[in-house]
């Protein structure tokens, strides 16, 4: 049984999402990141960087959610092809998820809705280039039915991000955001598979 410490973020759905898809069986530990218990010195043992999620597998525990997806694919032999190109493909496109997508929108959503006064200058920078990114993006897909050709550990930690952003990202930022079509078609696409369905309902809040 895995032990799946999270919360309601783009990065906790990504491993609740890839635990559906495998079939795992894991519990839930809510982790209040608004209460700050990522800081509690439990969390923080399994946890450095005090950041959700984290997991505990037997003696294994893996923090930061790309290394888990990774973690978990190798564990079960899913969404990671072995084969050497194929293999490069997704993890090029996971750690485009991790070093661009997700730190833009994350300052973009930090910005917006929770700084103590408004930064014109960071807002317009984060969403200028949230918007660049998502046309990365839609690109990609205008060729492809999933982010690195079949479904994969890619598409899994791009869609919560993607989700959160092409709304708001729409309504500001329409010109530089441009054609989403494909973008639009993965969406519903993803968002369709019950693994989805259930990993983002993970941690269910009363």
């Amino acid at each position: 049984m895995i032990d799946l410490y999270t919360w309601t973020t783009p990065n906790g759905y990504k491993v609740s999402m890839m635990l559906e898809e495998t079939g795992l069986p894991y519990r839930v530990h809510p982790v209040d990141i608004g209460n700050g218990a990522q800081h509690e010195a439990d969390f923080r043992a399994i946890s450095p960087n005090g950041k959700i999620p984290a997991i505990v597998d037997g003696e294994v525990s893996v923090f930061d959610s790309g290394a888990i997806l990774i973690y978990l694919a190798e564990k079960t032999g899913q969404l990671l092809p072995t084969a050497a190109a194929e293999r490069a493909r997704v993890l090029q496109w996971l750690m485009f998820q991790m070093a661009h997508i997700g730190p833009m929108i994350g300052q973009l959503a930090w910005f917006t809705r929770s700084a103590p006064e408004p930064v014109p200058l960071a807002i317009d920078r984060y969403t200028q280039e949230s918007a660049r990114l998502l046309t990365v993006l839609n690109g990609q897909l205008t060729n492809h039915e999933y982010i690195a050709g079949d479904f994969s550990i890619a598409d899994i930690a791009h869609y919560g991000w993607v989700s959160l952003a092409i709304e708001p990202l729409r309504a500001s930022a329409p010109e530089a955001l441009g054609d989403t079509s494909a973008l639009e078609r993965w969406l519903k696409a993803v968002g369709e598979r019950p693994a989805t369905i259930k990993g983002m309902s993970v941690p269910a809040l009363d």
